[in-house]
Order: structure tokens, then C-alpha cells, then sequence
């Protein structure tokens, strides 16, 4: 990769509402940057995106595009890399096919994603979309690991407007369930390797026959190599104890998963949640559902559609819908349950949320209430549970008083569950599964019967002494407590352990940290906050995905606002922007209305972040005096109340940008740093004020139509251009 083909800053095409929005921010960010000489770039790794570049050869020259995830990867093991990375979709089986049918009707010749395939062709075709679903993005680019926290202009905007908090009280009865046993975390096994090792996992069935799962798993010395499995039967035992119990107590029921980015293992255990509340009508009618090519991984909006015309069986979901618990709703006006499609309830955007409502859910009433959340795995249950429990107990978090939660996240290189999808399996026999080295050593060995969902996931040495170093240097910015939430009795976090404890002896700062399990790091954390105090949570990759949802929504009513910088390995910067777990409804209202009321705070920081970065790394001052000046723009938009707002005929996304612009250019214009950039932008600055009133008609105006993207997933650029640059004002003074 020559550095005469890098943009200084790459910016990433991605989907829904972010990528709308970028439409609207992306032309004033190259505007701005060429006035400083910093050229900005786009890479698709939108779904459509990987989709399309996934078949290159039955499509037309026209239609083709290059592998940008791929390209991507390799520009951030590169020291100039500086990449803005939006939220991305993390598809679901139901999202994959829905944006391949999308592409079909637009003349793409894709093939269909075949659920059973059987001949080579569809083999082929279903491990290229295999390799599109769930997390097949962020294990790529997270070639470093994360350092995450609320930027100081937005944490002291939310102590001074908060969020309005729903009310806890101790009689709730809201609570978590989990299976405490024959789960992953009680299966788990860890070793860490003394030399590099290829390694296969193979299955043993009971006659003996041994089918190789996966081969040729390359690790480095020092890895960390984990193994465990949930049992189906105790997992379906679960589920039926737990809906039972919720009938009992009258609350609603609810599944909290990730299928998304646990794209193997959870789309399964999704499934047991959809047979366990249908089991009456699996039971009596499970061939005819076969027949109908039910898959209930896929969730009970894709049954019932495929059920519709089975009076009969209508007849027996109805009934068992009356006998069993009301269930949680995603929309209770449009009948749609926690269970109809897997990507649509997924737990560090559900359990946040719920815990902020005080506890409550939406039943299918249309009515608020307490809740049983379903977390079978007890690896991270205790988490929401310890919250919970401690909110009944104190009552709501004050966001006006709370301190913050940073969080430095192990990640890199594919560290933990998330790098774990190539090796996960549902387990087609009873037998046994190994992990074996080529020179014949056994790592590990679990018994196991048919349906069980057995994984192996890993750490590297590099990546985990790069996260504690990471940590020390954090600790030591803030000066306050900082947190591994480690637990000794899990066998993964003891290996991490030793890794942790001599790296803060070796630097003297052992007495600056402490080690918890998470549900005693969790109260310590929530007691820190409610004293107004900063804490570090310092996690693995998945507990760093869900407390960095869960306090930020607690402190500021979203994890869209979050600062998050990933320190690549090799030197480079990646600057994420935030969440994107709401985004699907946002897109739906501009589709209906015309209004998008999402927040591009989050790529105001990032863009803030990267062009100091890219000072720094380039020796670009003009870079640093234009990073400075969104970091005050980003304040203006704060301070003015400029945010999007929710409803239609209220100012949305586009006008935040105009402002963010504004108060960009007045900065610029207004600072001493730079003159030829102070000169550039006082006529600009002058415009965007002069036109205010023009510029914000012609943006009301735009509000109140259905609008046309000319798609979901894969959007016309012309029409989503027209759509989002509604303000030929402002365009005529960006342009």
C-alpha cells in the first residue's frame, strides 16, 4: 500500500441513519479540511457494500466494487492510518437477506442466501455470506485496543440538562434470570501457550467417528486459548422453568441476546427462546413448520409469515400466546415481540434502556412494566443483575450529580468472543470435542451432546499487554480508581490475571488498581459514580461493548456521544463514533417524514480527535488548529441546544449540521493560531451567518413528506443527496 494512495483521513461509508447523516456532514468536512490540506477520503463497509464486493464476477463492470473492508484492514496495521469509523450494520440472517433481496431488485445478479445448501454453488455462496454476517467488520479494524469516555463539553452538557430517569422503587419486580450452570462460563476451559502452536477441533462421536470441525487455527506464543459449550437441554430447561416462573409472578418476559455480533452461538440459543415459548405448537405440528421451512433462529415474525395461510396452526400459537406470560414488545402498536426477529432486542442497547425506565418495559398492552430479563449465558448476567439490585436499593442514578465511567477495552487482534465465530459449532452428534496442536497435545476436551453450542475464542500476548499499558496510562491521566473487572473464578480472566499482576508490579503502579469479578466492580462502580467520582472500568472485548452502553445511557441518555479512540498497534488512529443500536427507526421516520433526528455528536468528536491525531502524526498544524476549532464547535452546538430534536416541523440532523458548520467557520475566524486559515473563514463564517434565516427555512421546509432514498440498505447517492442537502443556500456557500 503505497502512502500516495491514503487520504489523510478515511472516512467510512456505512449504513442507515449514519450514513445519511454523512451525506449531509461528509461535503462540509472536505471543505474545511482542504482549506488545512488534509484530504478525506471514503471506504464502503456498509452491508450492501460487503455484499456486492463479496460476487465480483456476476456482476457488471458498472456494478463492481472493490473489497474496501479488506483494503481497510491492511491500512490499519500502517502508521499513517487515521480512520473515522461510523456504526456499521452487524448483520442477522433476516438483515442479510432483506438487503440481498434489495440489491436483486436493483439488476444485482446475487446469489439468494441458501438456508440448507447442497451443491457446490450454494456451499460457495453461503460461506461468502457467512463471512458478511454478524461482527465481520470490527475484528478487522480493531488493530488496537479501545480507550472510550465521554468528551468533557458533553459530560458537563448532561450534568447540567439531564435526562429525564424512570423511578425504581424496592418492591420491583424486575429481575434477572440466568443459568449459573452448564453454561459458557461454567464450562469454560483456558490455557495460555508457552509456544506458537496450528491447532484443530475435532469431534468424536459415540461410534468412534471423528469429524474435523476446523484445522489450521495459527497461534502465537503466549496466546491465551479458550474452550467451553452451553448445554441445549439445560438451556431448554431453562427457558421453560423461566417462562413458567414470570406467569406466575404476571411481569413480562423478555430475551436479551446478541445475534448480532455473536452471529453463531446466539442466532441458536435465540432459537431454543422461540421454540421454548412455541413448544405446544412445535410439538404437535413440528413437521409442518419443517415444511414450511421455518427456522426459528430466524424469529417469530419469519415464522408466522410463513405459517399465515395454517389456520390450524394460527389457532395454536394464539393459543399458547394466551396461555404463556405477555412478553416484552420492540413495538406494541405493530404487534412486534422481543422475539420476533433476533437483531431487534439486542442487550447492551435492551438492558440499558430498561434499567433507565426504572425497570419497566413495553407489554403488549401498550403499557409499561417490570420485567424478567432472560440472560441464559452467566458470563455477563451478573452485571445487569448486580445494577439492578443496587437501583432497587438506592433508587435512580441522578445524572446531574453522577460521575463517569471510562472504559479501556481489550480488543485488538480479535481479542475474546467476538473473534470467536470461525470457531463456534452446534454440536451435530453426542461425542466429544478437542482442541489439538499438529504435534498431537491436547488444549482442551469437553464431553458433549447433540445441540450443544460448543466455542473456542482467544487473546494474544501483544494485545493484552498493550490493553494494561493502556490502562496504566489512563490511570495515570485521571488519577482515580480504576478497575480490572477480572473474575478468578472464571478460568479465561484467570489467565488474564496473570498477565495483569506482574505488568503493575514490574511499573510500580500496583497499588493504583484493583482487580473484581464484574458484579462486585459493578457495585463498586455504580457506588463511585453516585458520589460524583470517575471510575475506569478495564475490561475484555465484550464486557467493553456492553459497559459502554450501559453507563453512558445511565449518565447521558445515550452512548452516541461517547469519545472513542482505538490506539492502533502499529501507530495508526481509529476514531469510532458512537452507537448505532436506535439508528433503524431513525431511518424509518426520514422514509415517513421526512425528518432525521439523528445526532452526529458522536463524528463531531471523532473528526476532532482525528485532525489532532493527524497533526500530531503529520506535523499538519493547520490539522490541529481545525481540530481545535470543532472541539468548539462541538461546544456551540451543546451550549446552543442545537442537537437534533425527535418530532417533525422540529429542527433534525441537517440543521445540527448547519450550526456545527457555523460555529466551525466562526471558530476558525475568530482564532489568532492561523492567519491564512483565519482569513480563509471569516467570509465563510460571515455567510452561514448572514443566511441563517434562509438557510433554516429552506431546511424546515424540506420536513413533513415521505422521502426517497431509492433504498434501505443500499440508498440512490443522487436522491439521498437531494434528500439530505435540502438548502441550496447552504450548499451554494459549502460547495
Amino acid at each position: 500500500m503505497a502512502e500516495t494512495d491514503i487520504p489523510d483521513i478515511v472516512y467510512t461509508k456505512v449504513d442507515e441513519a449514519p450514513e445519511l447523516a454523512s451525506a449531509s456532514l461528509l461535503p462540509v468536512i472536505r471543505t474545511f479540511a482542504a482549506a488545512a490540506g488534509v484530504t478525506v477520503g471514503t471506504r464502503d463497509i456498509s452491508l450492501a457494500g460487503r455484499i456486492i464486493a463479496a460476487f465480483p464476477e456476476k456482476l457488471t463492470d458498472a456494478q463492481k466494487q472493490s473489497d474496501d473492508l479488506a483494503w481497510l484492514g491492511n491500512l490499519v496495521k500502517q502508521p499513517e492510518a487515521n480512520v473515522i469509523k461510523l456504526p456499521n450494520i452487524s448483520a442477522s440472517v433476516p438483515q442479510l437477506v432483506a438487503a440481498v433481496k434489495e440489491l436483486q431488485s436493483q439488476g444485482y445478479d446475487l446469489p439468494d442466501y441458501p438456508e440448507e445448501p447442497s451443491t457446490d454453488e450454494e456451499k460457495d455462496a453461503r460461506a461468502r455470506y457467512d463471512a458478511i454476517k454478524g461482527s465481520a467488520v470490527n475484528p478487522v479494524l480493531r488493530e488496537g485496543n479501545s480507550d472510550r469516555r465521554a468528551a468533557i463539553a458533553v459530560k458537563k452538557f448532561a450534568q447540567a440538562n439531564p435526562h429525564r430517569m424512570g423511578k425504581w422503587t424496592a418492591d420491583s419486580k424486575t429481575r434477572v434470570a440466568t443459568m449459573g450452570h452448564d453454561d459458557f462460563f461454567s464450562n469454560e476451559k483456558s490455557t495460555r501457550l508457552s509456544g506458537e502452536a496450528t491447532v484443530r477441533i475435532e469431534h468424536e462421536a459415540a461410534d468412534g467417528t471423528v469429524t474435523v470441525l476446523k484445522e489450521g487455527i495459527k497461534y502465537p506464543s503466549g496466546t491465551v486459548v479458550d474452550a467451553t459449550f452451553m448445554s441445549a437441554k439445560s438451556l431448554d430447561a431453562f427457558l421453560a422453568k423461566e417462562i413458567e416462573k414470570t406467569k406466575e409472578e404476571g411481569i413480562l418476559w423478555s430475551l436479551h441476546m446478541k445475534a448480532t455480533m455473536m452471529k453463531v452461538s446466539d442466532p441458536i440459543i435465540f432459537g431454543h427462546a422461540v421454540k421454548a415459548w412455541l413448544a405446544p405448537v412445535f410439538d404437535k405440528y413440528g413437521d409442518k413448520l419443517a415444511e414450511a421451512g421455518v427456522n426459528p433462529n430466524s424469529g417469530l415474525g419469519d415464522l408466522l409469515a410463513r405459517v399465515k395461510a395454517m389456520p390450524e396452526v394460527m389457532e395454536a400459537i394464539e393459543a399458547t400466546r394466551a396461555e404463556n406470560p405477555p412478553m416484552y414488545m420492540v413495538n406494541s402498536d405493530k404487534g412486534i415481540t422481543n422475539l420476533h426477529v433476533p437483531s431487534d432486542v439486542i442487550i447492551d442497547a435492551s438492558m440499558p434502556a430498561l434499567i433507565r425506565a426504572g425497570g419497566k418495559g413495553w407489554g403488549p398492552d401498550g403499557n409499561e412494566a417490570d420485567c424478567v430479563c432472560v440472560i441464559p449465558d452467566s458470563c455477563y448476567a451478573p452485571v445487569y443483575d448486580e445494577t439492578i439490585e443496587y437501583f432497587k436499593e438506592t433508587g435512580a442514578l441522578d445524572p446531574a450529580t453522577a460521575g463517569a465511567v471510562q472504559n479501556i477495552g481489550l480488543m485488538a487482534q480479535k481479542a475474546e468472543e467476538y473473534g470467536s465465530h470461525p470457531t463456534t459449532f452446534e454440536i451435530p452428534a453426542d461425542g466429544i470435542v478437542r482442541m489439538v496442536t499438529d504435534t498431537g497435545v491436547e488444549l482442551h476436551e469437553h464431553k458433549v451432546e447433540k445441540g450443544d453450542i460448543w466455542r473456542s475464542s482467544s487473546a494474544r500476548r501483544a494485545p493484552i499487554e498493550d490493553w494494561v499499558k493502556l490502562a496504566i496510562d489512563r490511570q495515570k491521566a485521571e488519577g482515580c480508581e480504576a478497575i480490572f473487572w477480572l473474575d478468578p473464578n472464571r478460568a479465561h480472566d484467570a489467565e488474564l490475571i496473570e498477565f495483569v499482576k506482574p505488568i503493575l508490579e514490574a511499573e510500580g503502579v500496583a497499588d493504583k488498581f484493583e482487580i473484581m469479578a464484574p458484579r462486585e466492580a459493578t457495585r463498586k462502580t455504580l457506588e463511585s459514580i453516585r458520589e460524583g467520582k470517575t471510575s475506569i472500568a478495564i475490561t475484555g472485548n465484550v464486557l467493553r461493548d456492553y459497559l459502554t452502553d450501559l453507563f453512558p445511557i445511565l449518565e447521558l441518555g445515550t452512548s452516541a456521544k461517547m469519545l472513542s479512540i482505538v490506539k492502533l498497534m502499529n501507530g495508526g488512529g481509529l476514531f469510532e463514533t458512537g452507537a448505532g443500536g436506535s439508528a433503524p427507526k431513525h431511518v424509518q421516520q426520514l422514509m415517513e417524514e421526512n425528518h432525521l433526528r439523528w445526532d452526529s455528536l458522536g463524528e463531531f468528536c471523532a473528526l476532532g480527535e482525528s485532525l489532532k491525531f493527524l497533526a500530531d502524526a503529520k506535523g499538519n498544524e493547520k490539522a490541529r488548529v481545525l481540530g481545535k476549532a470543532v472541539d468548539a464547535a462541538t461546544q456551540g452546538v451543546l451550549d446552543n441546544d442545537k442537537s437534533p430534536s425527535r418530532k417533525v416541523g422540529q429542527p433534525d440532523n441537517r440543521d445540527s449540521h448547519y450550526w456545527f458548520a457555523r460555529y466551525w467557520a466562526e471558530a476558525l475566524a475568530a482564532q489568532d493560531e492561523d492567519a491564512d486559515l483565519k482569513a480563509h473563514f471569516e467570509p465563510i463564517a460571515k455567510a452561514l451567518v448572514d443566511h441563517e434565516e434562509a438557510i433554516v427555512s429552506e431546511l424546515a421546509a424540506a420536513q413533513g413528506s415521505p422521502a426517497d432514498l431509492g433504498g434501505y440498505y443500499h440508498t440512490d447517492a443522487e436522491k439521498t443527496a437531494l434528500v439530505m442537502r435540502p438548502s441550496t443556500t447552504l450548499n451554494t456557500i459549502i460547495d
